[in-house]
């Protein structure tokens, strides 16, 4: 039994989508190739980010969708959307509004790294949190 994506099915369709609707996203500079963060999506917030280009994630803990820079202004541009072979997984290349996607105020929100028994924040703080999300 293949679990391959069916590219004969409509887009939407063809995804493997979790027991919740959702299926993870990965955000990615479209220029550099960094990850920038995990996210994601349902199937109104991946067809919200086609119609208008700006990356638009499902938020578990805040039970709506969530378009990527509304607090911040730090939105994500979608250049190209891909899956995976299973279609389990995407992978937006984005342009990065603000050179920061995380909300610690960094590039990335992959800035740990594993050092011994610890993890150690490896990446700088770009701007204070404070400063993005005054209000």
């Amino acid at each position: 039994m293949s679990h391959d994506l069916n590219p004969e099915l409509p887009w939407l369709d063809a995804l493997k989508w979790d027991a919740d609707g959702l299926i993870p996203a990965i955000a990615q500079d479209a220029a550099s190739g960094r990850v920038l963060m995990l996210a994601w999506m349902n199937r109104a917030s991946l067809a919200e980010t086609l119609r208008g280009g700006l990356a638009v994630y499902w938020s578990r803990s805040r039970k709506r969708l969530w378009k990527k820079g509304e607090e911040s202004g730090h939105f994500q541009k979608v250049h190209a959307l891909r899956t995976d072979c299973d279609g389990d997984a995407l992978l937006l290349a984005v342009t990065q509004q603000g050179g920061m996607a995380c909300h610690t105020g960094r590039e990335s929100c992959f800035f740990y790294e594993q050092a011994g028994e610890r993890w150690l924040a490896a990446d700088p703080i770009l701007k204070d949190p404070k400063e993005i999300y005054a209000k």
